[in-house]
């Protein structure tokens, strides 16, 4: 028997919507829209058009209807941490804040001289970023802001999404466990902390876990689709935690990286890890399916390259990959996460200051810049995975890279080249691929994770990359670290 789902995966750059088919033979997947998503600037900040990306769900929904494609049910993931203010009236009061508005630089500081850092970490296990939703809430309530002072409800970008479709308001675990609000032992929103950005738990909707129906679409979508009630279900709405859910691992021996704008490393754990070594380390304590803990660390991602190549015109991959095999190894390194790569107006120019600063050769032609990208992803890699190893007894024998990046496989191979380990790649499509399987979950097509990964690891094309040329990237780890240290004292 046949059964379809509609996933709608929304990423920092571009979304889409696809149908994905269980069958005996396996799992299907198609396309059915793809879309960009764009910062937009207005008055010294940068927000998301929610209600562009709405229009381009229900184009979706309505591509579906007109070519008779039956489906059981929806489910929406997006990135983490931005919220929506909802007013009294049910109505969303302003377009949401983007993450890389300059608006939180420092918030962290200022909320922690009212509540300790260490208080903080202790109760959620959420590695400090200064766009946590937190510190986002906290900026604005010390800014006086119209849209939260106005604000009856708060809602995450997928949970804001799913009400629009449905009506309904909830707030979905994985995606809130991002917004450094979440308790990471009870798996609840913090009473103390709402407190001290002045909200309670009445200012978000009903808390549900992955699997949660939240409602149907309403008799408005239905109309402007050509659907009928179809249910929406509450998956793991922040992408990594859905891409996580599709690790085609047959063990718990692994790590897995997430792969595109950001990169994300961890591994999954039974509760959270909170410790002075993870605290001091900045790692993240997420929520992942099934009662499951995501422990991980961001790392900046193919963000780097995207922001380069939007200089460059239109540069193909292929194109780009054959120029950076030809330029030398180890030419420049740099910290993929330093704060000036967080959104500097040039890339190029932010890479030339580091190495500048670093006295290390400055890159010259597309395929330096790209080279000196892909190494420096790798060797940071390298040691977010040494420092996750300290911090569990969990053996890890090999990295499972997930996402659109599992697709390069240059990068690929200098991952496994600088970290020693076994690198299966795929599926690019994972973060789909979860959203789509925890709704076949919650339709009991399938009945656990291990069932589930399972039925991914048969269906979905991988390829294996093993460890080559170790030495040469061991002498470039030394080098690596010397530059990171020295930018951070200097």
């Amino acid at each position: 028997m046949k059964h379809s789902f509609f996933a709608v995966d929304l990423g920092a750059t571009s979304g889409r919507t696809i149908v994905s088919s269980l069958t005996e033979k396996g799992l299907e997947i198609e396309e059915i829209n793809r879309f960009p998503n764009h910062l937009i600037e207005i008055g010294g900040h940068f927000y998301w058009d929610i209600n562009e990306l709405y229009r381009h769900i229900i184009e979706g929904l309505r591509i579906v209807a007109q070519r008779n494609l039956p489906i059981a049910s929806i489910g929406v993931d997006t990135w983490g941490v931005d919220f929506v203010c909802i007013g009294k009236d049910g109505q969303i009061l302003r377009q949401p804040y983007a993450y890389r508005d300059p608006h939180t630089e420092g918030a962290p500081d200022a909320f922690f001289a009212r509540v300790p850092r260490k208080q903080v970490y202790d109760i959620t296990g959420i590695q400090v970023m200064n766009f946590n939703s937190l510190f986002q809430l906290d900026t604005m309530k010390r800014n006086k802001d119209s849209a939260l002072e106005a604000a009856h409800k708060i809602a995450f970008m997928p949970d804001a999404l799913s009400y629009m479709l449905t009506g309904k308001l909830v707030t979905e675990y994985t995606i809130a466990s991002t917004a450094q609000l979440v308790d990471a032992r009870t798996k609840k929103l913090s009473p103390e902390l709402l407190s001290a950005v002045g909200l309670t738990e009445d200012n978000f909707g009903e808390f549900v876990y992955p699997g949660h129906t939240i409602g149907t679409l309403t008799p408005e979508v239905q109309r402007m689709t050509g659907l009928g009630a179809i249910p929406v279900v509450a998956v793991a709405g922040h992408d990594t935690g859905s891409a996580v859910a599709a690790v085609p691992a047959m063990d718990k021996n692994f790590a897995y990286l997430s792969s595109g704008t950001w990169s994300l490393i961890g591994i999954e754990t039974d509760k959270p890890v909170i410790t002075k070594d993870t605290a001091a380390l900045n790692f993240t304590n997420e929520g992942g399916i099934g009662g499951t803990i995501r422990l991980l660390k961001n790392v900046c991602g193919m963000w780097l390259l995207e922001r380069c190549r939007a200089g460059w015109g239109e540069t193909s991959y292929p194109e780009l990959i054959e120029e950076t095999k030809e330029c030398e190894p180890f030419r420049s390194l740099i910290n993929p996460d330093d704060k000036l790569f967080a959104n500097p107006s040039s890339m190029e120019k932010a890479i030339c200051e580091y190495c500048e600063s670093t006295s290390q050769p400055i890159p010259e032609t597309r395929g330096q810049f790209t080279r000196c990208i892909f190494e420096s992803l790798a060797l940071r890699y390298r040691q977010v995975l040494e420092d996750l190893q300290g911090l569990t007894t969990n053996s890890i024998d090999t990295l499972h890279i997930i996402g659109g990046g599992s697709r390069n496989a240059l990068l690929n191979q200098f991952t496994a080249d600088a970290t020693h380990l076994k690198v299966v790649a795929g599926p690019s499509e994972a973060t789909a691929i979860g959203n789509v399987m925890m709704q076949a979950m919650t339709a009991g097509v399938v009945k656990t994770i291990e069932e589930m990964r399972k039925q991914i690891n048969k269906s979905v094309p991988t390829q294996t990359y093993l460890p080559q040329d170790t030495t040469d990237w061991d002498i470039a780890y030394i080098h690596f670290k010397k530059y990171c240290h020295e930018r951070r004292t200097n």
